[in-house]
């Protein structure tokens, strides 16, 4: 927080939340042309998108409680005008 500010935290949750979100969703839809890649490691489609739905159960969570909320909590904690602009 003291190098970037609380602005770069706070999109954190949202980029892990976007990613993720897209990673499963993408294995679900297209998981017949994701299939032979998928295969290649061993699992399948629907595996992939199990783990990855748990993945991002886990990073959300961990990335809201861990950096958005106390980022949430940092924009409204009152200052003066010579610490809101730094």
């Amino acid at each position: 927080f003291g190098k970037f500010g609380w602005g770069v935290p706070a999109t954190i949750t949202p980029t892990v939340l976007g990613f993720t979100g897209l990673t499963f969703f993408g294995l679900l839809l297209f998981s017949g042309q994701v299939s032979p890649l998928i295969a290649s490691i061993g699992t399948t489609p629907l595996m992939a998108a199990v783990l990855v739905g748990a993945a991002q159960n886990v990073l959300s969570k961990s990335s809201k409680y861990s950096l958005f909320d106390p980022c949430k909590e940092m924009a409204y904690i009152p200052l003066d005008a010579e610490q809101k602009s730094k």
